[in-house]
């Protein structure tokens, strides 16, 4: 179902996902899309980590942008060519999304989650795809207090040198993390991956940092031609390790 929240520049859509069967409250999780918004794979993926015992909160973090209607992809992205030209579309709203901009929405989508119905009071976990991995690590650093999980999948710019990466708050956080790159990615080669690892190891954080051999950027995303069936469903179980092991401990 879909929701509107109040965010930090304004109204924004969200998908909640619940689980099928069982009674609550569950624990909460906020996921982070990747660059092609909020859609039916989306829906999908949430859904599915709701079934694991969990509330899902999935926020259309290009608000300030359009409906996700108004953003969704026009062309068919399970073709390479489609892909390309629904990204032409999408990236520079990526480079819009600047962590002035990101951090107090961020607040709004915590709160949001923690507000819903039939959410457990307690720690809550994130996950992140492409671009939302960075979110997801945003999430952690900024929210030490409630973050206990945080997951990035085929993430881009976790650990540059620019003075605002995602990496260099880890210092701040409590969470336990897994990341799950992309082989041969060009937005976090392997110096990158190596860079993130420091960062997780001189946090004193509990976590994994692979590489998904074979597996192309965008991996998880079954309507796109870079959807790789293996790595997707690794995900998954990586994934729900760290929510149950965290979050149902």
């Amino acid at each position: 179902m879909l929701i509107e929240i109040q965010a930090a520049a304004g109204p924004a859509e969200a998908l909640v996902a619940r689980p099928s069967a069982g009674t609550g409250p569950f624990p909460g999780v906020l996921l982070y899309m990747d660059a092609f918004g909020l859609r039916p794979r989306i829906q999908d993926m949430a859904q599915r980590i709701a079934d694991w015992g969990y509330v899902v909160l999935a926020p259309n973090v290009f608000y300030r942008e359009g409906t996700a209607a108004e953003l969704a992809p026009a062309a068919d992205m399970t073709t390479q060519e489609g892909r390309e030209a629904a990204g032409k579309a999408a990236f520079p709203r990526v480079g819009r999304l600047t962590p002035d901009k990101a951090l107090p929405d961020i607040d709004a989508w915590v709160s949001a989650l923690a507000a819903l119905d039939g959410v457990a009071p307690g720690p809550i976990g994130t996950v992140g795809y492409c671009m939302g991995a960075r979110l997801a690590v945003r999430t952690a650093t900024s929210h030490p207090d409630v973050l206990a999980a945080c997951g990035g999948f085929h993430g881009g710019g976790l650990a540059t040198e620019d003075p605002d990466s995602p990496h260099l708050g880890l210092g701040k956080a409590r969470a336990r993390f897994v990341f799950g790159h992309a082989d041969h990615d060009r937005s976090m080669a392997p110096d990158a991956v190596a860079r993130l690892g420091e960062a997780l190891q001189a946090a004193g954080l509990a976590a994994s940092n692979g590489i998904y051999d074979g597996a192309p950027h965008g991996y998880t995303m079954a309507d796109t031609s870079a959807f790789h069936s293996e790595a997707t469903e690794r995900h998954f179980t990586e994934l729900r390790d760290l929510l149950d092991g965290t979050l149902k401990a």
